[in-house]
C-alpha cells in the first residue's frame, strides 16, 4: 500500500496542494536565510561598536554555524522519529527566541551564545523542510522543489541585506536582529496552522490516528483512499534502520562523498557570503558598496537556485552540480580581480551569487535522492551537519589569515580551490549511483 501511494505520487502531475507545501517550505527557508546572514550584514557595525579583531569577528560569524551543525546532526534526526512538522515548529521557536534576545546583548560573548542557539533552530529547519518538500514533489519536479528551498535562502538573505542597510543607518544593528526574530515568530504561527505532516512519515512510523491523517492527505493530494496501514513488521524493520543504514546496502561511499561535498562547498560558500561585505569595505569600497555586493551575491542566488532545479529536470543533478562548481571557482577569481572597478565588481558579484548559491541548491537537491524515507531526514541532516563543520572553519580560518597579515583579496584564490575539489567528489557520487542502478537492473532481470 505504501509503495503504491508513493509510486502514484512520484508519477502524477503536481497539484495545487503539493506546490503549496513546497512554497510554504520556501517561506521557512526565507526566514532562515534572513536569520543566517544577519551576522554578515551587521558584522562591520558590531565590530566597530566593540572593537573586535578579525579572529573575534570570525568567532561570531562561526557561532551560528556551529549551532546549525549541531541542529542538523542532533535535532534533525528527531524528524524521522517524531515527525517533520513538530520538529520544524520547535526549531522555529528556538531560532525566533535567539534572534529577539540577540537584540538585547551587551557583549560579544553574549551575542555568540545566542547566535549558537539561533543556529540550533535553523539547522533543524533546513534539513526537515528540504526533506518535506522532496517528499511532496513528484519525480519530475523533485530537484526543482528542493532547489527552490535554496532560492528561499537567497531571498531571505537579500531581504536581510536590504533591511540591514536601512535599519542600521536609522536604528542601529540591534534592530536588524529584532526584525528577524519577529518574522520568525510570525512564520511559526503560519506554519502551525498550515504545514502538514509528511505522508511518507505517517506511512512508515504510523503515529496516533495515522490512518485518518493519511486519508486526509490523500484527498488533498488526489490520491486513492486507503483502508489499512502497512504491516507492523515492515514498520518495525524500518524503525530499526537508524543511522547505521547510512552506511549499509551500498550507501557508505555515497554518504561519505556527500559529506565531503557538503564540507567543501560550505567551506567556500560561507567565506564568500560572510566575509565579502567586510573585505570589500576594507579594500577600497565604502561600507554601503561592500554590503551592496553582498546583497547581489544573495540576489543572484534566487536565479541560481531556480536554474539548477530547472536544468536538473532534464539533466542528472550530479552533472549539473559539477558544472556549477567549476564556474563558481572561475567567478571567484573574476570578482577578486575587479574590485578596483565598481561596475565590474557588481557584475561579477551577481554572477558569483548565481553560481555559488546554485552549488548549495544542487547539494540539497542531490541528498534526498540517495536515501529511503525512513532515514531521509537523518541522512540529509548528517550531511548538512558535516557541511557545517566546513562552514564553521571557514570564517575562523579567514579571520586567522587576516590577522596573520595575508592580503584579504588573496584569500579568494585559496577558497576557490574548495569548489574545484568538490567537482571530483560529486562525480564520484554520480559514478557510484550509476553503478548501483545498473546492478539493481541486472538483479531484477535475473529474477
Amino acid at each position: 500500500m505504501e509503495t503504491n501511494l508513493r509510486e502514484i505520487l512520484n508519477h502524477k502531475t503536481m497539484n495545487t496542494y503539493q506546490w503549496f507545501v513546497v512554497i510554504l517550505c520556501v517561506f521557512l527557508i526565507i526566514v532562515d536565510g534572513f536569520d543566517v546572514m544577519v551576522m554578515a550584514f551587521t558584522a562591520a557595525s558590531v565590530s566597530k561598536e566593540w572593537g573586535l579583531t578579525g579572529s573575534q569577528l570570525g568567532g561570531l560569524l562561526s557561532a551560528g554555524l556551529v549551532g546549525m551543525a549541531m541542529g542538523s546532526i542532533f535535532l534533525a534526526p528527531w524528524a524521522d522519529k517524531k515527525g517533520r512538522r513538530p520538529l520544524i515548529l520547535c526549531c522555529l521557536m528556538i531560532s525566533g527566541a535567539g534572534m529577539i534576545l540577540s537584540a538585547l546583548v551587551q557583549s560579544a560573548i553574549q551575542l555568540g551564545v545566542l547566535r549558537f542557539i539561533t543556529g540550533l533552530g535553523i539547522g533543524g529547519i533546513l534539513a526537515s523542510s528540504n526533506v518535506l518538500a522532496s517528499e511532496y514533489a513528484s519525480n519530475r519536479w523533485r530537484s526543482l522543489a528542493v532547489s527552490l528551498q535554496s532560492t528561499g535562502y537567497a531571498i531571505g538573505a537579500t531581504i536581510g541585506g536590504v533591511i540591514a542597510v536601512i535599519l542600521i543607518n536609522k536604528f542601529g544593528w540591534r534592530s536588524v536582529f529584532l526584525t528577524g526574530g519577529i518574522a520568525t515568530i510570525v512564520m511559526f504561527i503560519m506554519t502551525y496552522f498550515s504545514l502538514p505532516e509528511s505522508l511518507e512519515y505517517l506511512l512508515v512510523k504510523q503515529p496516533a490516528n495515522a490512518l485518518e491523517r493519511i486519508n486526509q492527505l490523500t484527498q488533498k493530494l488526489d490520491l486513492p483512499q486507503v483502508s489499512s496501514l502497512p504491516a507492523e513488521a515492515a514498520v518495525t524493520q524500518s524503525a530499526k534502520a537508524g543511522v547505521a543504514k547510512l552506511f549499509s546496502n551500498g550507501l557508505a561511499i555515497p554518504t561519505i562523498c556527500l559529506w565531503l561535498s557538503f564540507f567543501l562547498v560550505m567551506f567556500g560558500f560561507y567565506f564568500v557570503m560572510s566575509w565579502t561585505p567586510k573585505i570589500l569595505s576594507s579594500s577600497g569600497m565604502t561600507t554601503e558598496q561592500g554590503v551592496t555586493v553582498g546583497i547581489l551575491l544573495s540576489a543572484g542566488g534566487i536565479v541560481g537556485s531556480t536554474l539548477v532545479g530547472l536544468i536538473s529536470a532534464k539533466i542528472r543533478i550530479f552533472y549539473v552540480q559539477a558544472v556549477f562548481l567549476g564556474l563558481t571557482a572561475i567567478s571567484i577569481l573574476l570578482l577578486v580581480n575587479s574590485v578596483s572597478i565598481l561596475t565590474f565588481a557588481l557584475i561579477f558579484g551577481l554572477c558569483l551569487g548565481v553560481l555559488v548559491n546554485g552549488c548549495v541548491a544542487g547539494l540539497y537537491a542531490m541528498s534526498p535522492t540517495i536515501y529511503d524515507a525512513e532515514v531521509r531526514t537523518t541522512g540529509v541532516g548528517f550531511a548538512i551537519g558535516f557541511g557545517r563543520t566546513g562552514a564553521i572553519l571557514s570564517p575562523l580560518v579567514a579571520g586567522s589569515f587576516l590577522d596573520a597579515g595575508i592580503p584579504a583579496l588573496s584569500l579568494y584564490s585559496y577558497y576557490a580551490c574548495a569548489f574545484v575539489l568538490a567537482i571530483v567528489v560529486v562525480l564520484l557520487i554520480a559514478k557510484n549511483r550509476k553503478q548501483q542502478k545498473q546492478e539493481f537492473a541486472l538483479k531484477r532481470s535475473a529474477i
